[in-house]
């Protein structure tokens, strides 16, 4: 990326300076292309052309670093110095990034500087608080149960029908009443409307409302979009994930197993809820634990506030509406009996059979019609109630969403901070094993430290990044004139503790082979043959393709990770150890380096 900006046009000693750390960086010098070192030459050859200022200078101090790991017996003295008067940024990034290249007695004058730096910076910022947020999931957003179409077309269908009919019997019932006896006929007219229109109004009330679902009485909420049958494994874990919120989430007059019995079901109304809003292809559980979270907080408050088991109470209609209904109904059928009776009063046979055919009419239309226009209002009330339900879940659960988004943005460590932390660890347990082995640099031929993660790890990263683990295995070697030390250790990245150390020393003789195997879940495993012991097979990455985003290479990925975890150097010195032993760290040693001439 660095040489298509020089080749854009975009040049200065600050753009050199930074090529050439990153092609320095975790590799030494034997691990450049021919292009790189023709590269690095160039370079060297222009710093006398840059404008004097601090870029300049640290590109003066990193070709004098390796003028003099290319003579042997060098005298660092005036470059450590040089080094040591560069601003902060510059003489820090110089050591974190040839680490690898700066060698025996010169890495001896920057050790207790580079590890005392590594002490002081490996817990900063606040890393033991903050390290979670990286490798947490991106919580997907929020969701809530929509409302249910309307299925009442067909009763809306048949509603104008029945009315009619209706209408036509009730006109001849009275129509007749009138004719009979016209004073009582109107009185019992005005007492059936009045009684009509109010059976209307309080029923609309009653039966027109479909009650809430009452969560105590052992229903369960069924899928909206699936068999509510099914209890897949996302299921299970989603029903899993709410048992251990509602249970570290308790009020204060509740146990958590006295709390997960008192909401047995709310919790599986809940979960069967989330299972099915969720119910896609690669969507974990991590990635909706922001809303379990917050629906058993929710739960809790609403519990404190009484309101856990309003839902299915709040639409349920008083005692004196169903009282009201029920009267009028039984007036409504007394004052149709009334009528009938005034219609047949004093008449013939054939205005009796009109009366009761009117009669039978009314009451067979008025039923139907009712319970049609009854199963109207029950799915228009419906339809509101729930909107109405659907909108305040989902604002309430997007705003704990956006909630939950802040903290993590705010927490999470930046990439120069995990890389920061991730040095000063390997720095440490370099240090360490100096110290074990009671070795100076000046005793090391070259060193190798490869890292991978370690069983049971959570990952993360950025976009055209490497993947970075929750936990790491690193594994140093250490190349001497006696052989190899090799020394491993689990590492927590949240604290930096350590576990299940490992040591081991072999002569270079001893290394029979090394062979690296490409898996074809693009994986690959470093093997390692001993004359005197089992072949040891190091996992150094995980195949990660299909979770690139659409416009990063999978190939370009796979070498920043091999790069990120010192895979290529590890490969190439092992390696070359096991097919020419000692030999070839011996024609690769610094002291074969092409000298550099600085000019300016």
């Amino acid at each position: 990326m660095i040489t298509d900006a020089i080749a854009h046009g975009y040049d200065s000693a600050e753009v050199r300076f930074h090529w050439v750390l990153a092609a320095l960086s975790a590799r030494t010098y034997d691990d450049l292309s021919t292009e790189e070192v023709q590269r690095l030459h160039y370079i060297s050859g222009l710093v006398r052309s840059f404008v004097e200022d601090e870029w300049k200078e640290a590109l003066r101090v990193t070709f004098g670093l390796l003028a003099v790991l290319s003579t042997a017996d060098g005298e660092t003295g005036p470059v450590l110095k040089q080094l040591q008067d560069l601003p902060l940024r510059q003489h820090n990034a110089i050591l974190r990034h040839l680490d690898l290249m700066l060698t025996g007695g010169l890495k001896d004058g920057l050790w207790a500087e580079t590890r005392e730096r590594a002490r002081a910076e490996r817990f900063g910022n606040d890393r033991g608080q903050r390290v979670w947020a990286y490798f947490a999931p991106v919580p997907i957003g929020a969701r809530a149960v929509p409302p249910h179409p309307s299925t009442a077309a067909a009763a809306k269908a048949a509603l104008p029908v029945r009315t009619v009919l209706f209408v036509v019997s009730s006109v001849l019932l009275w129509a007749l009443a009138l004719v009979a006896d016209p004073a009582k006929a109107i009185v019992e007219l005005l007492v059936a409307l009045s009684a009509m229109l109010t059976a209307a109004r309080f029923g609309d009330r009653w039966w027109g409302r479909e009650p809430r679902l009452d969560l105590t009485a052992g229903t369960s909420v069924p899928h909206t979009h699936g068999p509510s049958s099914d209890v897949d494994g996302f299921t299970k874990r989603v029903r899993h994930s709410f048992d251990h919120y509602f249970s570290v989430r308790t009020p204060h007059e509740f146990t958590p197993d006295a709390w997960l019995a008192h909401t047995a079901q709310v919790r599986s109304s809940l979960a069967a809820e989330i299972a099915d809003l969720y119910r896609e292809s690669r969507v974990s559980v991590d990635r909706i634990t922001w809303l379990i979270r917050y629906l058993a907080e929710d739960a809790r408050n609403r519990h404190t506030n009484g309101t856990l088991f309003e839902d299915d109470r709040q639409d349920r209609p008083p005692v004196r509406t169903k009282a009201l209904t029920v009267v009028a109904l039984a007036v409504l059928g007394v004052t149709a009996l009334a009528a009938f009776g005034t219609a047949i009063s004093g008449t013939a046979s054939p205005r009796s059979l009109w009366a009761f055919l009117a009669v039978l009419g009314a009451a067979w239309s008025g039923h139907a019609a009712a319970s049609l226009w009854l199963e109207v209002r029950r799915e228009e009330h419906r339809l509101t109630r729930e909107t109405k339900k659907y909108r305040e879940q989902l604002t309430a659960r997007q705003d704990a969403h956006q909630r939950w988004q802040s903290l993590l943005d705010a927490t999470r460590p930046s990439e120069w901070q995990m890389e920061t932390w991730l040095t000063c660890d390997k720095t440490s347990f370099v240090d360490e094993a100096l110290r074990h082995h009671r070795l100076t640099w000046r005793d090391l031929i070259t060193h190798t430290i490869l890292v991978s993660p370690a069983p049971s790890y959570k990952r993360g990263r950025v976009r055209r990044g490497p993947w970075r683990y929750s936990h790491y295995v690193f594994r140093l070697f250490l190349f001497t004139q006696d052989g190899i030390r090799e020394m491993s250790s689990e590492f927590n990245f949240s604290d930096a503790t350590r576990k299940k150390e490992q040591r081991s020393n072999y002569r270079f003789d001893a290394l029979s082979s090394v062979q690296v195997a490409e898996n074809a879940d693009g994986g690959y495993e470093l093997e390692l043959v001993l004359t005197n012991g089992p072949a040891r097979k190091i996992r150094v990455k995980d195949a990660d393709a299909h979770q690139l985003a659409p416009d990063e290479n999978s190939q370009e990925i796979s070498e920043i990770n091999l790069s990120a975890a010192g895979s290529t150097h590890t490969f190439r010195l092992l390696e070359g150890v096991a097919a020419d032993g000692k030999g070839w760290l011996e024609r690769h040693s610094p002291n074969n380096l092409t000298p550099f001439q600085i000019a300016g």
